[in-house]
């Protein structure tokens, strides 16, 4: 199998998916350009125009027309540039995507992905680095994906694409072409739903997702080897949320470390440990421990360092639990 890395692997993950005439590509620069990220490089050539979309700089527009395309039939893949963007499109997904179901009664949906790169760590500061996903996640109606590897980015995004709901698919932006992985050419699915257990151990349960599994992994290998047995999950889908693969492990290993970048108040991370204390309460040998972003802005590129969650702040995390 060849090696991609994440943008390599989505840009496969499209050209397959557009073999379906039904499906179109729409956002700025998605054709021309190939995408400010390059994600869908070479896409326009091959399927057209009228397949292959640029659209006005109105992010609320390619939501919204996405939208309409999908009730008609179509299954649109509307990209967002970065996670700022979204913002005057949320109109759109919290008060017509996420509904359509319910609104209907069942009789219309909205098979739709919406693609939006996020997440800090390339300099861009303010509306081109937050991670606020959240947002979505208590949208009612969507599901919410976030890949952290070239194998899980492309089987993820072909599952999006089949789902006949709307679902809002998160691409780290930093992760972009900084790991290479083997993935097969081929078509193949990575179901939604369900964490990845990327390592097994006794002693302490670290959990993250999107960006942030570079630095767990890291701070997992720095425990492993001064001896500590690491439990490591990649959430990867936040709605729906694996939540019975999260329980068990904190059940296992009785202390957890969940890492997240977006800010600290009411983050994902906060409602994992919810469900970790309300199910597996009495497993726990230690107060569990949240690795975060800062509740402010994200900083300029000299402060960006300090804002995102660092491989030292996650071992550090999990040796206060350790040590409870």
């Amino acid at each position: 199998m060849p090696e991609m890395n994440i943008a390599q692997a989505l840009n496969s993950a499209l050209t397959i998916a557009l073999e379906d005439d039904a499906v179109v590509l729409v956002g700025e620069d998605v054709g021309t350009t190939g995408g400010v990220f390059r994600v869908s490089d070479g896409l326009q050539p091959k399927y057209g125009e009228d397949r292959v979309i640029d659209t006005p700089v109105a992010e609320s527009g390619i939501v919204g027309a996405a939208f309409g395309m999908a009730v008609a039939g179509i299954k649109p893949i509307a990209e967002i540039q970065f996670m700022g963007f979204s913002y005057p499109a949320f109109d759109q997904v919290i008060n017509h995507v996420a509904r359509i179901r319910n609104r209907s009664r069942g009789r219309f949906t909205a098979p739709m992905v919406i693609r939006i790169p996020y997440g800090a760590g390339i300099g861009a500061a303010e509306h081109h680095s937050e991670s606020a996903e959240v947002i979505y996640v208590q949208s009612p109606g969507v599901k919410v994906v976030v890949p952290s590897t070239p194998y899980d980015a492309k089987g993820m995004l072909l599952s999006a694409v089949d789902d006949p709901d709307p679902v809002i698919f998160l691409e780290p932006i930093r992760l972009y072409r900084s790991i290479k992985q083997e993935v097969p050419e081929e078509s193949y699915r990575v179901p939604l739903g369900t964490a990845a257990h990327l390592r097994e151990g006794s002693d302490v349960t670290l959990i993250g997702y999107g960006s942030m599994m570079r630095e767990v992994n890291a701070a997992a290998d720095q425990l492993g080897a001064a001896g500590v047995s690491v439990d490591v999950i990649d959430v990867r889908s936040l709605v729906p949320f694996d939540a019975e693969l999260v329980i068990d492990s904190a059940q296992r290993t009785g202390r957890v470390v969940i890492v997240q970048e977006a800010p600290r108040s009411a983050g994902f991370a906060a409602e994992i440990a919810a469900q970790i204390q309300e199910r597996a309460l009495y497993s726990l040998n230690a107060p569990i421990e949240r690795v975060t972003g800062y509740d402010i802005v994200v900083p300029l590129r000299r402060a960006e360092q300090h804002f995102v969650p660092s491989v030292e702040k996650v071992v550090a995390a999990a040796k206060r639990t350790l040590s409870a």
